[in-house]
């Protein structure tokens, strides 16, 4: 059945322009101000929604298989659909770990059965994750989106540049937890004013920075294309906008919790305990001059749920964490479009096409593309009610934020995913 959706300010050619949009057969097969169509046609009236290429997430955990009791496939999906992603790439911390064609094979019938968006598995780096031995690198290469240990920073040097190596062979992408262990001394808060306040043990910015200086330089030595992962400190966007200046093949994402929070605003909850963890004052402002310079390339939620007794005990014991995907486009909308920090099209850029040039995810707003599509009112305002995810993780810092940006609906290949109080005229 043909589809048109009415009277949306649609975003195309980094503009937006009041437009009907008319799906066929799950492409866009026109755009135009007044749509014709006659015929069996199902319409909807947009009233003036904002129409995006459908977001794209190159960092969330599905937990399945192995942790469904955490997230499932079809609960995550879905979850991501009602924020506006059409397009993930699901983290090996899982188990089995993907580390063989055998091992990511569950996953992958898993997704087939269950997703309702487009996900693309990583493959582990290592076997078991253990960054001991790599993992079969060229049999999953057909299958994968990449390769990562996401949760574990490679602590060998040695073994990073064979795996830089042979993920080079496969024209695939190498996505980098950075974490230096021997630095960790048990710390679970950023190393700052909050953990010294509370006699808290603090995660230091060199854990993060030490190993990316490290890698970039076995990036140079090997040509491998290398992506960072969830960058957290100044020292980081520093050493990766040197990197990007003498030409390394590098580009790095962070998170919306790290873009609007600084370790000022903890609090003695585990909704507020992630890895890396929310920094310093000066860290947050030089991850929006990096979103700014384009020293940082894209916005990923890294998206990990866990069961609310996992994260009830406190900043110290609960998991490492947060969920993020239902709430990431309204809060960085609300506090960086709004006032004035950041233009929407480049939000738009950072959720959609950034990731697209990058990992080849997604699609774009024009005619003859597959109609992967998400509607956003943006006039009214709301409060983040966990209670209302459909992840089954629900610790979030941002819970009781009023935020504008909702999610009116969600579409992957002409097909209606998620919708909420959209009007079928």
């Amino acid at each position: 059945m043909k589809i048109v959706l009415r009277d949306a300010q649609v975003f195309s050619g980094n503009a937006f322009k009041k437009m009907d949009v008319l799906i066929d057969d799950g492409k866009i097969s026109a755009i135009a101000p007044c749509v014709s169509v006659s015929g069996d046609v199902l319409s909807y009236d947009l009233n003036q929604c904002f129409l995006f290429p459908g977001f794209s997430d190159v960092h969330v955990h599905l937990r399945e298989p192995g942790f469904s009791y955490k997230e499932t496939i079809g609960t995550g999906t879905l979850a991501a659909a009602r924020g506006g992603y059409t397009s993930v790439c699901a983290m090996p911390n899982l188990s089995p770990v993907p580390d063989s064609v055998e091992h990511l094979d569950e996953e992958l019938t898993r997704i087939r059965e269950d997703a309702v968006i487009h996900v693309y598995p990583y493959g582990a780096l290592t076997v078991n994750e253990a960054g001991e031995e790599l993992a079969d690198i060229s049999g999953m290469s057909a299958h994968v989106i990449g390769y990562s240990d996401d949760g574990r920073g490679v602590q060998d040097a040695d073994l990073m540049r064979e795996a830089m190596h042979q993920v080079k062979k496969t024209g695939r992408i190498l996505s980098a937890h950075c974490e230096d262990n021997s630095l960790l001394r048990g710390g679970y808060i950023h190393d700052g004013d909050y953990a010294r306040a509370h006699g808290h043990r603090g995660i230091c910015s060199e854990s993060e920075w030490g190993p990316i200086a490290r890698d970039l330089k076995l990036v140079e030595e090997t040509g491998c294309p290398y992506h960072v992962c969830h960058i957290s400190c100044k020292e980081s966007v520093r050493l990766i906008r040197e990197a990007k200046a003498r030409g390394v093949d590098v580009t790095c994402e962070t998170g919306p919790h790290y873009l609007l929070m600084d370790d000022s605003q903890l609090q003695e909850e585990g909704r507020f305990k992630m890895n890396p963890p929310i920094r310093g004052k000066e860290d947050r402002e030089a991850l929006i001059e990096g979103l700014l310079d384009g020293t940082i390339d894209m916005i990923a939620t890294d998206h990990a749920p866990h069961s609310a007794e996992e994260k009830s005990r406190g900043l110290e014991k609960s998991a490492m964490g947060i969920v993020g995907i239902e709430t990431a486009f309204a809060e960085l909308y609300t506090h960086l479009v709004k006032p004035g920090i950041l233009p929407l099209q480049r939000l738009v850029e950072l959720l959609t096409t950034a990731p697209g040039r990058r990992f080849g995810i997604g699609t774009t707003l024009e005619v003859g593309q597959d109609a992967d599509l998400t509607a956003f009112e943006l006039d009214t305002p709301y409060e983040i009610d966990p209670a209302e995810f459909v992840s089954l993780g629900k610790a979030t810092p941002f819970a009781g934020d009023t935020v504008y940006g909702r999610c009116r609906m969600t579409m992957v290949n002409g097909r209606i995913v998620w919708q909420e109080h959209l009007i079928e005229s």
